[in-house]
């Protein structure tokens, strides 16, 4: 299999159906050798882009990446960011809001963390939760403070994805590229992942009883996921649906799709004026006595 990403993307005004996106496709390697072969490829293509971004210093990048528990997001994280330079690329988790953030508009926390020009910017999780576990469980919506109590549900999360779409349309007019990643995992390899993160005690800190819980809110889960992927796919800031049920196979097509939105960018160094390279090549000599 060769990658393709756009394979994977969500074309702006689909009506996505999850059943019909698979999560598991054939795999791009033919052994974990040349998984990591290709791996490494791909990282070191990663570290020369974002280099070149952090000079040319004309774009941004955010990657976003939602997933339901266990698909794999800190994973595709570290494996795909590893030869990344720390100093120019930061990650950024949110969960629940905490008392300062719920004084304010759904947007404002994670404002606060998008990435300044020529560095790359990671949400595990996003400002995307407050039309997704927010949608699913209603009490978190309550605790908002929202000055209209919602009535009117489609409207509510209509209002929420316009206001969302419009930050990232401002965003890509001001030069940060978003690129969306939806880690598509089924629910029997979810069950198959609790279970080893059981059986393996290195494992256990990751497992839950919340985890569980919220397990019986799957398809609730997949109607929000639905909605909010076909009102929020532009364009500029597409969605990707990477199949997500084997973990190696997804960090590589991950991978391919970030590299794929850096090359897009036609970057180039900043080219040196006469006047610098006459200046270079004065200190040059004095460095030579």
């Amino acid at each position: 299999m060769k990658i393709h990403s756009k394979d994977f993307r969500v074309r702006e005004g689909d009506d996505v159906h999850l059943a019909k996106w698979p999560t598991l496709v054939d795999p791009v390697y033919k052994s974990k050798e040349q998984y990591q072969e290709l791996l490494a490829h791909h990282v070191a293509r990663l570290s020369s882009q974002q280099q070149l971004l952090y000079a040319s210093n004309r774009y941004a990048i955010l990657l976003v990446f939602q997933a339901m528990d266990a698909a794999g997001k800190d994973g595709a994280i570290r494996h795909v960011m590893s030869g990344v330079n720390p100093q120019g690329c930061q990650v950024f988790s949110f969960k629940h809001p905490s008392a300062v953030e719920l004084q304010h508009d759904f947007l404002w926390r994670t404002t606060r963390d998008l990435p300044e020009r020529g560095r790359i910017g990671i949400f595990n999780r996003s400002y995307y939760e407050e039309v997704l576990i927010v949608r699913v469980h209603r009490d978190i919506l309550l605790s908002e403070g929202l000055s209209d109590a919602p009535h009117d549900d489609k409207t509510l999360w209509h209002d929420r994805y316009r206001s969302i779409s419009n930050l990232e349309r401002h965003l890509h007019a001001n030069g940060t590229r978003i690129v969306k990643i939806f880690l598509h995992l089924s629910k029997e390899e979810q069950r198959k992942r609790f279970l080893a993160r059981i059986d393996e005690p290195e494992k256990n800190w990751k497992f839950s009883t919340a985890d569980i819980e919220e397990r019986q809110f799957w398809k609730h889960y997949m109607k929000a996921y639905e909605e909010c992927l076909s009102a929020t796919s532009t364009s500029d800031s597409p969605w990707y649906v990477v199949p997500a049920d084997d973990k190696e196979n997804a960090r590589l097509i991950v991978s391919h799709i970030v590299l794929d939105t850096l090359d897009d960018l036609k970057m180039s160094y900043p080219e040196t004026s006469k006047a610098r390279r006459q200046e270079l090549l004065a200190i040059r000599k004095r460095l030579e006595k």
